[in-house]
């Protein structure tokens, strides 16, 4: 297991707005906190572009721009607790992205579900079809991100 991947212990987050990325093949979705670490909300879906890593310099950027305390990648496990291909491109994307961002940490956390919970509440609330595939990847990471925020406060 990555160190990355390790149980924080309960209790604050630190302090600052902290950035999830939900990582697909097609696009990037990305979702930062309140500057308390209370709530997530959606910032963009980044196309992703692995021959010139152009959206991960464009999230390095948004990481600059807010002055992140950190950035937690979603690790899409099995429902079994292993790791595959998905989560071999997710440790790739997450680690070139360390390198654009150091010395801002960067975490990893098992994100089973969240692109399925995110899809559910979009059909639930009506969106479906091109709409839905445009924020799916934003809700995605704000499941994410707002699981650990959740995490960090228990």
């Amino acid at each position: 297991m990555d160190p990355a991947d390790t149980p924080k212990p309960p209790g604050p987050n630190p302090p600052g707005i902290w950035f999830a990325v939900d990582v697909g093949t097609v696009r990037v979705g990305v979702a930062r906190s309140d500057p308390r670490g209370v709530l997530a909300l959606p910032v963009a879906t980044l196309t992703r572009d692995p021959r010139s890593d152009r959206d991960i310099a464009e999230l390095a950027g948004l990481v600059a721009d807010y002055e992140a305390a950190g950035v937690v990648v979603g690790l899409p496990r099995t429902l079994a607790g292993r790791e595959g291909t998905a989560a071999d491109m997710a440790r790739s994307y997450g680690t070139a992205l360390a390198a654009k961002i150091a010395p801002v940490p960067l975490e990893y956390l098992d994100e089973r579900l969240t692109t399925v919970s995110a899809q559910r509440k979009l059909h639930e609330s009506g969106v479906r079809g091109r709409a839905g595939r445009a924020v799916i990847d934003q809700l995605a990471a704000v499941e994410l991100l707002q699981h650990w925020l959740e995490v960090r406060r228990s």
